[in-house]
């Protein structure tokens, strides 16, 4: 038995002799209406680093590539992604359960948002209630047919990331962090915890690596030199992307115009994603 332990395996990963249960004797079953292909998570160490807009920008390249895509939004006490794909619709119930808001471009979206009297309300919850919200989103949406799904995960490494690392299938995660040392570090963390699950790491994305100056076309490292490439081998992963402080980028969200948004960071990341898939 650990030291210090809480005799609550539900909510520890470490895997001593007192187990009451595995890993795997809290995976929940997806809606029975429903069949997903592929769940991957998107996480970060710290928030403030993008990561919303990665998962939209991941959703929208393979939904313009013909596949169907689906965003789980867990970042309960800070949902952001209705407002980036413009939904202002509310979510509706049916007699299997409650059904996803479609985004304009066709894309499934779940998040506490949708199911909010007002977007501005703040949800003030315990976090052992946080998580059971996000594992309904998995049990009691009616997703339907999907073949990629992006779970939008708070930041750090705290109850929902651990939910949903326990209570849902994924086929791996990607890691978005920026330039900052500091920002690196904390990444790191969530990469361990994830190694430390058994969970696959599809690799890390960048976000805000270097500004482009419109007037002489050249890159500029705003936040510093970039120690990306440094964790990534570290760790053994591939870098996905690096992508760029892009004030179009952050128009199209506040606009909630995502979908628009033209870019071929993540092409060759999805070309490997959908291998198989159809």
């Amino acid at each position: 038995m650990s030291e210090g332990c809480t005799h609550d395996c539900s909510s520890c990963s470490k895997n001593c002799s007192s187990r009451k249960a595995n890993k795997n004797d809290f995976k929940a079953d997806l809606n029975s209406k429903s069949s997903v292909k592929k769940v991957i998570g998107i996480v970060s160490g710290k928030g403030g680093v993008g990561k919303s807009m990665v998962t939209s920008l991941l959703a929208a390249t393979m939904n313009k590539k013909g596949f169907k895509t689906a965003i789980l939004d867990a970042d309960i006490t800070g949902p952001s992604i209705p407002k980036a794909f413009g939904i202002t619709q509310k979510a509706q119930g049916s007699d299997d359960g409650i059904v996803p808001v479609e985004s304009a471009g066709g894309i499934k979206v779940m998040s506490v948002n949708l199911l909010l009297a007002d977007d501005t309300d703040p949800v003030v919850w315990r976090g052992p209630v946080i998580a059971g919200t996000v594992k309904q989103f998995w049990t009691d949406v009616v997703w339907g047919d999907v073949d990629f799904m992006f779970i939008d995960m708070p930041p750090g490494t705290g109850d929902v990331p651990l939910t949903v690392f326990q209570s849902i299938e994924l086929d791996g995660i990607i890691v978005v962090t920026s330039p900052q040392e500091l920002v690196s570090m904390i990444v790191t963390k969530a990469v361990k915890m994830a190694e430390l699950m058994n969970i696959p790491i599809y690799g890390i994305v960048e976000n805000m690596s270097y500004f482009t100056c419109p007037d002489n076309g050249k890159d500029y490292k705003i936040f510093g030199d970039s120690h990306i490439d440094e964790i990534a081998k570290e760790h053994n992963l591939s870098v996905i992307a690096k992508l760029p402080i892009n004030p179009e980028l952050a128009a199209a969200c506040d606009k909630g115009e995502v979908e628009s948004i033209c870019g071929n960071w993540f092409d060759g990341f999805a070309a490997g994603l959908g291998v198989g898939i159809k």
